[in-house]
């Protein structure tokens, strides 16, 4: 058994050789991917011979291309070419789906850091005429009067029914045309989220077009923009407009994003046509 033991090396030596854990080995052992070639029954001390080595070069570099241990197993009990064509096949289609998936979230990251840069350049209670991109909303028509984020946390739950979506800085309120115009700004008839151009809803969705909207931004949340709305609708008709929709106010930097209430971002925009 001494001869024996000499062409073979302890757990802790294969683990120095190959930079794998000693831990990762044992994971290894108990998945019957690498089993020792010698256990010391009274000591519990693996032993690996030179047959666990081209096992363990296939099995880290087949980890190296992020293939499924249990892949791995498979194909280890056949050894066959042709099973190695298929899973490499397969591996590599999976790994164009998540170079896919990380270009969508690369984009989804440049948009939000364009946006908080936006916000935090505001000018705030400045009234401007902008234009808007075409966006999709997914709407949902109640009433709410939020004093603080966590009141609308009900609302935003009833539009995730159907299917999970991302809210952080994109979830809005809105007020009808018809209680814009009247006056009415103290409560809303709408809770909305702006879908992102590639994300998925199956609840219904309302698609916008262009508009042209007077925009104001101010250091505060829902609780503070009553006064604002009175801002904005007063110089819609000074400048011989009138509302063409409904209001989206949107949170841009909130209690999700900073403790600091001073540090809040709000805007209001409120679709507008010609009077005349």
């Amino acid at each position: 058994m001494e001869d024996q033991r000499k062409q073979l090396f302890r757990i802790g030596e294969v683990s120095r050789l190959f930079h794998i854990s000693i831990g990762t080995l044992r994971h290894y052992d108990k998945m019957g991917l690498l089993k020792p070639e010698y256990t010391d029954q009274e000591t519990g001390y693996r032993y690996y011979g030179i047959r666990q080595f081209e096992c363990l070069n296939t099995i880290r570099y087949l980890r190296l291309l992020d293939m499924p241990l249990e892949e791995i197993g498979a194909f280890l009990d056949s050894r066959d070419t042709d099973k190695m064509w298929e899973m490499l096949r397969r591996q590599k289609q999976e790994v164009e789906r998540r170079q896919q998936e990380l270009k969508r979230i690369e984009r989804r990251i440049d948009k939000r850091l364009e946006q908080l840069e936006d916000a935090l350049h505001s000018e705030f209670e400045k009234i401007r005429m902008i234009r808007t991109c075409p966006r999709r909303l997914a709407l949902l028509r109640t009433e709410v009067k939020p004093e603080t984020y966590l009141d609308l946390e009900y609302s935003i739950r009833r539009l995730e029914d159907e299917e999970p979506v991302a809210f952080l800085g994109k979830v809005g309120v809105g007020i009808s045309k018809e209680r814009l115009e009247a006056g009415l700004f103290g409560s809303y008839d709408m809770v909305f989220v702006v879908l992102e151009e590639d994300e998925r809803f199956c609840g219904g969705t309302l698609e916008l077009s262009q508009e042209l909207c007077a925009s104001l931004r101010f250091q505060g949340t829902h609780r503070q923009a009553e006064k604002y709305y009175g801002m904005l609708m007063g110089y819609v008709r000074e400048q011989g407009y009138k509302a063409a929709g409904f209001s989206k106010e949107i949170t841009m930097i909130d209690q999700g994003l900073t403790c600091d209430c001073s540090k809040f971002v709000t805007e209001i925009q409120i679709p507008v046509v010609c009077a005349g």
